[in-house]
């Protein structure tokens, strides 16, 4: 699944190749899977794509907006796969969404897993679940130490809550997923399973340094080498904890990497660098 990092580089990909460029066709997709979401039949989509001009796309949390003028805006949200530009005149054998623009060139989204492909009068997809009143992502502007502490204490507030809890529940930190969270555990030396409440300030302020510090280097090596680009090209950044890495020993202390099941996914940590 595509998080925050992926996600940056395929809108820095797609200004750069499509804006500008007038939509001759577009087309939701021919091959059904059940766990792809879109918000209108395949007739009406294909008439009010047509004759939209592309303009810049921009992200909140995994979310992916491409605005297409006049008037509506393309959503991609919360979806892994392969989204992809296809510079000769072709068309794939399978997708969930083609488009196709005046020089013949194309793009075209593979679902894997799950995914969101809607279109939207600008201004109604704000009131779409998951996206109104979506906190900020660690690269807005209001991402700050005291807000991330602030969330912190309001969690604590609440109720129990563990530091994967904060990464990867409830939208609380929009764009991270479980892969990249278990890099910043990893990083910060924060077992899943720890406590909110139990953690201290230093480690708090360790962990929010983290965050910005992981998601901008992975946005830098241009995403995760598991996932691909824009152009089918995979990223730069290697994962210091998969699946690839358990029983094998840690970069760090050389305690063998442990995994375990936790809040609907695998966790892979080291039971010393990363004591509960």
């Amino acid at each position: 699944m595509f998080e925050l990092p992926e996600l940056i580089n395929l809108s820095k990909q797609i200004n750069d190749t499509l804006v500008g460029k007038k939509i001759t066709r577009g087309e939701l997709g021919n091959s059904p899977h059940k766990f792809v979401w879109y918000n209108l039949d395949h007739a009406d989509f294909a008439k009010l794509i047509r004759g939209k001009t592309v303009k810049p796309s921009y992200v909140k949390g995994r979310w992916l907006f491409i605005p297409v003028d006049p008037g509506y805006i393309l959503v991609l949200g919360e979806f892994g796969g392969k989204l992809t530009y296809l510079p000769d005149h072709e068309k794939p054998e399978k997708y969930h969404l083609w488009i196709e623009f005046e020089n013949l060139t194309s793009m075209s989204l593979v679902i894997q897993m799950w995914g969101v492909i809607e279109l939207y009068k600008k201004g109604k997809e704000l009131e779409r679940q998951h996206i109104k009143n979506m906190r900020p992502d660690p690269l807005h502007k209001d991402f700050t130490e005291k807000y991330f502490l602030k969330i912190i204490d309001s969690l604590i507030a609440e109720g129990k809550r563990s530091v994967k809890g904060l990464l990867t529940q409830d939208q609380i930190l929009p764009g991270i997923g479980n892969s990249m969270a278990q890099e910043i555990m990893f990083i910060a030396r924060l077992h899943p399973k720890r406590e909110l409440k139990d953690l201290k300030k230093s480690e708090r302020v360790r962990l929010f340094e983290t965050i910005n510090q992981t998601i901008h280097n992975a946005i830098q090596l241009g995403g995760r080498q598991d996932e691909v680009d824009f152009f089918n090209q995979p990223g730069q950044y290697k994962r210091l904890m998969n699946s690839r890495v358990v029983g094998k020993p840690c970069s760090v202390c050389g305690a063998p990497i442990q995994k375990m099941q936790y809040l609907g996914g695998t966790c892979v940590y080291c039971p010393i660098c990363q004591k509960l």
